[in-house]
């Protein structure tokens, strides 16, 4: 019986990975020529034409959608057979990795997490790029851009890997003295006080306005900030209320602000937060080795 090609399932791999010939081609160091030729061959062994034209781009038949997870499987066990001798010394590990978060993960846990990287990986470098336009988390991912996409857990493409971190909830901070102290803290007084929306994309409403108007109550938003920090300096000579998640109190507590916390007078669901990547660093063993110190990390909340 004659042995299929594995070229063909690596290059039919990063088509179906690219949705691009121009894409795999580059990805594979072939020409868009050779890529189209070899898309060609893919097509007669498996008698189905796998990427089709829409518009100004290619999309998969259901027939490649369906060998999609399979052609990744067998692809990713043939990278682990010839790359299962291959050590990593972390000790030697010269690389910078391209994190996308906010500050509900940089305040907690980037200090712990340098820290792990100074002591395995000395020579490694941790950098946090700032959000792109229109979230282009998805493609950031498939270019390489990011290493990891950190994040509340949100629908991102159909490829990309993504892992729970932990979940946080929650509460709110004001001023020492505020006046919303002053009494029991119900859903009607929450709502009556002015408060802050911390948005990287300048918006003011989310799950907390949804809970509030099952009650038949609004807040009005009075400030609107890129980052939970830049918003709890706003607190101390105001009467404004900073909703945030708990897990951070730790690390609002350490700059000394004269603030207080308390719970939320309605329920919320938990926020899960997690680790995104793109598949091709699967078996990248630095990659694996930043996935599980940050994971490892994040089960050590303050």
């Amino acid at each position: 019986m004659q042995l299929p090609d594995m070229n063909l399932l690596v290059a039919l791999d990063a088509l179906l990975d690219e949705g691009s010939v121009v894409g795999a081609a580059r990805r594979m160091n072939l020409s868009p020529a050779a890529m189209s030729r070899t898309l060609t061959r893919i097509r007669d062994a498996v008698g189905d034409p796998v990427l089709v034209r829409a518009g100004r781009g290619l999309v998969p038949t259901p027939r490649a959608i369906a060998l999609r997870s399979q052609v990744r499987q067998v692809v990713e066990q043939a990278n682990q057979l010839f790359s299962a001798n291959h050590d990593l010394d972390l000790a030697s590990l010269e690389r910078a990795f391209n994190l996308r978060a906010n500050d509900v993960f940089i305040a907690p846990f980037s200090a712990p997490l340098l820290d792990a990287m100074r002591q395995q990986a000395p020579r490694t470098v941790l950098r946090f790029v700032p959000e792109g336009a229109g979230g282009d988390e998805d493609q950031a991912l498939r270019d390489g851009r990011l290493d990891l996409y950190i994040s509340a857990t949100r629908e991102l493409g159909p490829e990309i890997k993504v892992q729970g971190l932990f979940s946080t909830t929650f509460v709110c901070l004001a001023r020492n003295d505020h006046p919303i102290f002053d009494d029991e803290i119900t859903a009607e007084r929450f709502a009556a006080f002015e408060q802050i929306s911390v948005s990287r994309r300048g918006r003011a409403l989310g799950p907390i306005d949804s809970a509030l108007g099952v009650l038949g109550l609004q807040r009005r938003v009075a400030l609107i900030t890129p980052s939970f920090h830049s918003g709890m300096f706003s607190l101390p000579d105001s009467e404004l209320i900073l909703p945030l998640p708990e897990h951070m109190l730790h690390s609002v507590a350490r700059l000394g602000l004269p603030l207080r916390s308390f719970r939320m007078p309605f329920a919320l669901e938990p926020v899960q937060v997690m680790q995104a990547w793109h598949p091709r660093f699967d078996n990248d063993p630095a990659h694996r080795w930043l996935r599980q110190t940050l994971k490892a990390c994040c089960s050590r909340q303050p």
